[in-house]
């Protein structure tokens, strides 16, 4: 059974247009790109699927010349498949295996704009770093992640719920019933994650001991891959920079952590090859003083999360022994405790705000920190709103826990901040105590509710004051 996702509506959009680049679909193995666009397929009058791991003599149609109007005809022929603009969906799995049909991508959109032609690859972003060009400009990218909440949601057969959640504001906020009902459902997601087959796994069974046996297997089948990353690369290095990573989690990554007496250059190019994987995410520090958040940000002091909060555990389980109390925490903590102790709720709110974005380019995730002795603070997340820079903190209540988030909007001159914890949905006014005068306007949104950010936000009271000329 095929559970909706969010690149749906891309793609059929992308489909829809009478000429288009071809797409890059890109992402983390088992993300579910193959199957999204199986599903896409079904719009089609018919589909031409290669995978060049599977079908290694593909490889050699692409050989010599890049003529697609030549390559084409060749791999109707071979499948019996007649290959039409405006009829057929062309898929160009793995391509990674075959670096020169992805040279040839560039000249589809040239030579036949009416073709609509898909190509994806877990190991894509190595072969690109590796290509001198391929089609900057002539090529569609999109990125693909692991499912999120309301995808998880949906494909537990909770829509009629998720809809009750969105009409939910802070004027009116969710019933006792419903919150609760949301907060359990988000409970679940922490333990199983997104990962498209142990969601379905979880969905047709509902025991997490299934699900655990499947993220093993993916979590195998990444550091199956680590020899192929490079072979300047040492996958036992890789294997363990992912398993510091999964204890330093949502923390300044040291890369002195990292077992074994490598080399901090050795455990930093280790990092880069999973940031190019997709099996880790960097958050990068940044001065937030304007925007672009990018221009003021330090790559070299990143905290680091896992591209799965399902995949967490489990590697943790790996890495650190017997996770059973942690897991018994995230099923039946109090509320303000699952979201104070330990990386999850910080790390799941990472992930949502990256995932809810458009999946058009590769958006970063930045931070902010001062590590002053006689003023440490950090704000979780920076992000921007109406061309302004936004904290995101991850707490727990409204009492305690925020004076980093007062100092930061005082030192910025911000009027706006955004706490994400598991409270229902509401917002409050603070008077600055410096000058009485400033007011600082928080809104609350729900951990299980971030897909709802943007509607949050723009009922906020806004005024010219508050926004840059």
């Amino acid at each position: 059974m095929y559970y909706p996702r969010l690149i749906d509506k891309y793609l059929s959009e992308w489909a829809a247009k009478p000429t288009h680049k071809p797409v890059l679909l890109r992402g983390a193995r088992q993300g579910g790109k193959s199957t999204a666009v199986h599903h896409l397929a079904e719009t089609f009058k018919s589909f031409v699927e290669i995978n060049f791991e599977k079908q290694p003599a593909f490889s050699q149609l692409f050989e010599g010349d890049l003529d697609v109007k030549r390559i084409i005809p060749q791999i109707a022929a071979i499948v019996n498949t007649p290959i039409v603009c405006g009829e057929t969906l062309l898929f160009l799995d793995e391509i990674q295996a075959c670096p020169k049909a992805i040279m040839s991508l560039r000249f589809f959109k040239e030579d036949m704009p009416g073709l609509h032609v898909i190509a994806a690859g877990s190991l894509l972003e190595f072969a690109l770093d590796e290509l001198p060009t391929f089609g900057v400009g002539r090529i569609h990218s999109m990125f693909m992640y692991p499912m999120t909440f309301d995808e998880f949601l949906a494909a537990n057969g909770e829509s009629l719920l998720m809809n009750a959640r969105n009409m939910a504001t802070a004027d009116q906020p969710l019933p006792t019933p419903l919150y609760d009902r949301l907060v359990a459902e988000f409970r679940n997601y922490l333990l199983i994650g997104g990962m498209p087959e142990v969601v379905s796994t979880w969905v047709t069974t509902h025991d997490y001991l299934s699900c655990q046996e499947i993220q093993d297997d993916i979590l195998v089948s990444y550091e199956d891959d680590f020899p192929k990353y490079r072979k300047k690369v040492d996958p036992t290095l890789l294997r363990k920079t992912l398993e510091s990573a999964a204890t330093q989690v949502t923390k300044k990554f040291i890369y002195s952590r990292v077992e074994g007496g490598y080399k901090a250059n050795e455990v930093k190019k280790a990092l880069d090859m999973l940031y190019m994987a997709g099996i880790l995410i960097p958050v990068a520090n940044t001065a937030a003083n304007g925007l672009p958040l990018g221009s003021e940000a330090d790559d070299s002091y990143c905290k680091v999360m896992l591209l799965d909060t399902g995949l967490l555990l489990r590697l943790l389980n790996m890495t650190t022994g017997d996770i059973s109390e942690l897991t018994e925490h995230i099923l039946t903590s109090d509320i303000s405790d699952l979201v104070n102790k330990g990386p999850m709720a910080e790390m799941v709110a990472g992930l949502e705000l990256l995932r809810y974005r458009t999946p058009n380019i590769r958006h970063k995730l930045f931070y902010w920190v001062r590590e002053a002795k006689s003023s440490l603070a950090e704000i979780d997340y920076i992000s921007s709103y109406k061309l302004t820079v936004l904290p995101i903190e991850v707490k727990a209540g409204k009492r305690g826990g925020m004076k980093s988030l007062w100092l930061f909007m005082r030192e910025k001159g911000l009027s706006h901040a955004v706490r994400c914890s598991m409270e229902n949905f509401g917002k409050f006014e603070y008077i600055d105590s410096e000058d009485n005068q400033s007011v600082r306007h928080i809104a609350i949104c729900p951990l299980f509710a971030i897909s709802q950010l943007e509607k949050i936000l723009g009922a906020m009271d806004w005024n010219e004051n508050d926004l840059p000329l």
